[in-house]
């Protein structure tokens, strides 16, 4: 494996602290504060990694590495800044950045991106699945582990916060086996796994922290992973999960178009072995419950004052395909009183008339429904999200009544504690 390490840095205090650091971990380092330089290093000495800071003299960070990846894409580089936004890091990884890492920062922070990004030059990543089954299901047969799943490549997708009202994004990177779901701050090396015990809120959305850092509205993104069974993933974004259309139809179009890699070694799905039951079961109740099977299988029955009504959707997750078709494109809804009671809350700041169907009197509002028990759809899509804070598939026929996150949550738990 290729153990050279170039730094690109015009502070020497930076690349002098990097060279130690790197050198102490067995790396070969080479480092210039020279841009024009950083190209000849890099195409007589074809390192495998450039640590290269965004602002350089001569030649600012983003074009030189966009001249990297023009003449050398196979070389993997982590940009490094003191001065990181979202707009800066979705512009280094569309050009092929392997990571964004605000300064200053920690060398557990740095170690354990440089980590990652190596990882794949190793053989625990069995490589591309083919186009024709790219998106191959995640359910394995009865019985059987099945292997866990990152991306292709980096996905980076901007949008505004439902409840910040901020202009927001998620940058989506491949991650090693066993790394799981994990959501990182762009502006330090603060992460919070995707966990139930690191749930703080499911008022009006999941809500994930650790230590200070906090990310809100977890759960559209986390359904999507869910419906394609990706297992292994660094999430990094500002405080809130873009909100986009109000679904996971976005996320969805964008893990089917980069694909994912299925990784070694298996797992096994968590499988339900008896029923559990939150609340109290029964017609008209607010209940959830699961029981034994042998996939992912969800009934879930809502009932609203009109125009929403009764609703029941059967869902069973089968493929991607199927979760991508049925269940990604609900979006979220409330009444014009909710919105109201939020905004005074000082939530729902980014709601718009494109990215939420909005009801009163009796009647949608502003849009045209998807489907006709849109409503019903949405609700599984959100119990799939918090779902899989379990991280990984579940096997269980999950029965809801009117319920919401923190029923899903208690029934996590509750699945938790017996596993």
């Amino acid at each position: 494996m290729n153990q050279t390490v170039l730094v690109v840095d015009d502070e020497e205090r930076i690349r002098s602290s990097l060279r130690g650091i790197l050198s102490d971990e067995g790396f070969r380092v080479l480092d210039t504060g020279d841009a024009p330089a950083a190209m000849e290093i890099v195409a007589r000495e074809q390192p495998a990694l450039v640590l290269l800071d965004i602002w350089m003299p001569e030649m600012d960070g983003i074009e030189l590495l966009r001249r990297i990846k023009t003449t050398q894409p196979e070389t993997e580089v982590i940009m490094l800044s003191g001065h990181g936004n979202i707009q800066n890091a979705v512009a280094a990884t569309r050009l092929g950045a392997a990571d964004f890492i605000e300064k200053p920062f920690s060398v557990d922070g740095l170690m354990g991106s440089i980590s990652r990004v190596l990882a794949r030059e190793t053989g625990g990543v069995r490589g591309p699945v083919p186009l024709a089954v790219r998106i191959a299901s995640p359910v394995a047969a009865s019985g059987t582990a099945q292997p866990q799943r990152t991306i292709a490549r980096s996905i980076v997708i901007q949008g505004q916060g439902l409840h910040s009202g901020l202009k927001t994004g998620v940058i989506l990177h491949p991650a090693p086996p066993g790394f799981g779901i994990v959501f990182s701050s762009l502006a330090d090396s603060h992460r919070v796994a995707a966990r139930p015990e690191n749930v703080t809120d499911t008022g009006y959305n999941t809500t994930l922290a650790s230590g200070a850092h906090s990310v809100r509205t977890v759960e559209h993104l986390m359904s999507a992973l869910h419906g394609f069974g990706i297992t292994n993933l660094l999430v990094k974004t500002d405080g809130e999960v873009p909100a986009l259309d109000g679904s996971a139809a976005v996320f969805c179009k964008q893990l089917a178009e980069v694909g994912v890699q299925e990784q070694s070694p298996a797992i096994e799905p968590v499988r339900i072995s008896k029923p559990i039951v939150i609340g109290v079961e029964g017609e008209g109740q607010e209940y959830i419950k699961i029981e034994p099977a042998d996939h992912l299988i969800i009934d879930y029955y809502l009932d609203y004052p009109p125009p929403i009504g009764r609703q029941r959707m059967h869902f069973e997750l089968t493929s991607p395909e199927a979760y991508a078709r049925e269940i990604a494109p609900a979006r979220t809804f409330g009444s014009v009183a909710e919105f109201r009671k939020l905004a005074e809350l000082g939530l729902a700041g980014g709601g718009r008339l494109d990215n939420v169907i909005l009801v009163d009197d009796e009647k949608v509002l502003n849009t045209t429904l998807r489907f006709p028990d849109e409503f019903a759809r949405h609700k599984v899509l959100d119990l799939m999200g918090d779902l899989y804070l379990l991280g990984r598939p579940i096997f269980g026929h999950v029965t809801a009544s009117k319920t919401g996150h923190s029923d899903n949550l208690e029934l996590i738990k509750a699945v938790q504690s017996l596993l």
